[in-house]
C-alpha cells in the first residue's frame, strides 16, 4: 500500500442550527492494488480532549515534521484503516463513541508517524512495506 495524503479538519457550521462544529473529518489518501482510494472519518471533536489517554502526546498538535504541524485530525484515518483493514472497502466512516475511537489506537505504535509524514512531505508518499509495523 502507498500512502498519498493525511489530512484532517475541524468542521465549521454551514448554518445555524448546523451541528458540524462538533466534529472533524480525517482523510487518508493511499493506492492499493493499482487504485487509488480515499478513506473520510468524520469523528467527533469531544474525543480531541482525551488525546493523553490514548496517544502519548500532551495535546495538539501531536508534532512536527517536515515543516508542517500534525495534529489529532491529520493522523485518524490512517490510523483506523492501519488498525482495520476492513476500513480498506469503505469510502466513508462515521465515530461517535469515545470507547470505538480509543480502541483504534490500541497497539498501534504512534512512534512511527513522523516518519510517515516526513516521507509525505519529502516524497509525496509512504510505502508501507513488510516489515513497517504500526501495530504491535
Amino acid at each position: 500500500m502507498v500512502i498519498r495524503e493525511c489530512k484532517g479538519y475541524e468542521l465549521e457550521k454551514a448554518q445555524s442550527n448546523s451541528p458540524e462544529d462538533f466534529f472533524n473529518r480525517s482523510t487518508v489518501t493511499y493506492i492499493e492494488d493499482g487504485e487509488e482510494k480515499t478513506l473520510h472519518v468524520l469523528y467527533v471533536r469531544y474525543f480531541d480532549e482525551f488525546i493523553n489517554e490514548f496517544t502519548p502526546y500532551s495535546g495538539n498538535p501531536l508534532f512536527s515534521t517536515a515543516g508542517r504541524l500534525i495534529f489529532l485530525y491529520d493522523i485518524v484515518a490512517l490510523v483506523c484503516l492501519v488498525k482495520n483493514p476492513g476500513f480498506k472497502s469503505r469510502r466513508r466512516a462515521f465515530i461517535n463513541s469515545k470507547q470505538e475511537f480509543i480502541s483504534y489506537f490500541n497497539g498501534v505504535d504512534l512512534g512511527k508517524l513522523p516518519e510517515v509524514f516526513e516521507s509525505l512531505g519529502q516524497h509525496k508518499e509512504f510505502r508501507l512495506v513488510p516489515g513497517f509495523a504500526f501495530t504491535s
